[in-house]
């Protein structure tokens, strides 16, 4: 079986605050991430070795866009930083990781 079939898969765009390395200026830029939620119940057709990967599943974000381009002076900002965010069960993950801004340090 799929891993796909084991969660819902949805795009969700998250505002950010970048700093452009050229010309130092700070603005906002909306960020796109696949979003996939771990589904409540096994799929049908599922056999065991499907359970046992079903079982250890989590939710997770996938970043789609690496690159946004500088409001003013029009050049490219890398996003760097890991590109996965885990959760458990939640759509943002517990502790101190803000997925808005970890990403920008």
């Amino acid at each position: 079986m799929d891993e796909r079939n084991f969660y819902d898969e949805r795009e969700v765009t998250k505002t950010i605050t970048l700093m452009c390395p050229s010309c130092k200026r700070e603005s906002e830029y909306p960020i796109r991430w696949k979003q996939r939620t771990k589904k409540s119940v096994l799929p049908r057709g599922a056999g065991e070795e499907d359970k046992k990967h079903f079982a250890v599943a989590r939710s997770y974000m996938v970043r789609v866009d690496d690159l946004v381009a500088c409001r003013k002076c029009r050049k490219r900002i890398e996003i760097t930083g890991q590109s996965v965010v885990l959760s458990d069960g939640a759509v943002v993950p517990q502790g101190d990781v803000d997925p808005d801004t970890f990403f920008n340090r």
